[in-house]
């Protein structure tokens, strides 16, 4: 059922009910002809308030710091597959009491860390993030497997053997990816680290699955994935973020002014570029904007502007059928992975509401944010 953006306040986040459990029997689909384990790598979509929902669906979650294993533990019920480029000590012990497995990204972390494990009540399965040097990543800001990374242990420091009681083995090399760059990885994979899945129980291939994206081959991955575990033996566990929200909801804005400069019009918005949608600056791209066309396609061209005092907190540009005026919506297309967890309330502009539109055609509102989190934010 098309949402109704005309009774949405604004600003706000919205995802839509049906569009995400669309997206969850897709990936449990795979889960369970592919016999494999998938679970929410909380770092791209950590919105609690549809855990209910995708409880339904899914067991487990990925979870990158303290506060994630805890989220997990609290709001999906299960202790959390927890992996940190560094642990620190005075978290460690409260880490592990959310945590089924935790998976270190060095040898000297391992070392240091494996001695609480061995103390630890709970039960917890070790495992060392291993980094194969190939990567079919373009952009350098999300490449692990660029030279010098800091992320992962590389096939050459492992000559002497894997560490004692390690029981499994992760990577993460994707982003936004296909399962025939899967494919890719996975043979360099066992090139170089196969000699150790005999002495393993797990293998976590990370995110980066897009599995719901249109035209994604699923029945390849599913093909892919079988053929691995039955070489293998291994219990096979993928942690995609982005495909469980793709393209699930919108950023719903208002337009508050018009300013031209240079015969450049922007529409000045409720919302902000670098505080609210910071991963389109960041990556960069330009999000879609339902209702709108590329330039050259419309009569009227607007670039959109933010608004924090950032002089670089705009996009642009964009066409439109008719003039923009003061009142007029704005809905931000495809705004719930990762850029709803990497918000700010940088100079101070409110953080957009947050909701949902129900199957059953309503509007819920789930949160809305007010002067007492932009201060209590900080000291």
């Amino acid at each position: 059922m098309a949402i109704d953006y005309t009774v949405i306040p604004s600003p706000c986040y919205v995802i839509d009910e049906e569009r995400f459990r669309n997206n969850l029997s897709l990936i449990k689909h795979v889960a369970d002809e592919a016999d494999v384990e998938i679970i929410l790598a909380f770092k791209s979509f950590a919105m609690w308030g549809v855990f209910g929902i995708l409880r339904e669906y899914i067991s487990g979650a990925a979870a990158s710091s303290l506060h994630e294993a805890r989220l997990c533990f609290e709001e999906i019920g299960t202790r959390a597959h927890t992996y940190a480029p560094v642990f620190k000590e005075k978290e460690f012990p409260e880490i592990l009491n959310f945590s089924s497995h935790i998976t270190f990204n060095s040898l000297s972390q391992y070392h240091r860390f494996f001695p609480y494990i061995k103390k630890s009540p709970v039960k917890i399965s070790p495992g060392l993030r291993i980094n194969p040097e190939f990567s079919e990543i373009s952009v350098d800001l999300y490449n692990p497997c660029s030279p010098g990374s800091r992320l992962g242990v590389t096939a050459e420091s492992l000559s002497k053997g894997l560490p004692e009681n390690i029981e499994g083995l992760h990577f993460h090399v994707l982003f936004e990816n296909d399962s025939y760059i899967l494919e890719k990885v996975l043979k360099v994979v066992e090139q170089k680290f196969s000699r150790f899945f005999p002495f393993i129980k797990w293998i976590n291939m990370g995110g980066g699955h897009l599995i719901t994206r249109k035209n994604y081959d699923v029945d390849h991955l599913i093909d892919l994935l079988k053929k691995f575990r039955k070489r293998w033996g291994l219990k096979v566990i993928l942690e995609p973020g982005s495909a469980f929200a793709w393209e699930t909801g919108e950023l719903v804005a208002t337009v508050e002014d018009i300013v031209e400069n240079n015969n450049i019009k922007t529409a000045m918005l409720d919302v902000s570029f670098t505080a609210h949608m910071p991963d389109c600056l960041e990556m960069p791209y330009k999000p879609i904007i339902l209702g709108a066309k590329e330039p050259g396609k419309g009569k009227y061209t607007y670039r959109m502007g933010g608004n924090s005092c950032l002089s670089g907190d705009y996009m642009g540009d964009w066409d439109f059928d008719r003039e923009l005026k003061p009142g007029d919506r704005i809905v931000f297309w495809d705004m719930i992975h990762y850029t709803m967890v990497k918000t700010t309330t940088f100079n101070g502009v409110n953080h957009p509401s947050i909701g949902i539109w129900t199957k059953q055609g309503k509007f819920k509102l789930i949160r809305s944010f007010s002067y007492n989190d932009y201060k209590n934010r900080l000291s």
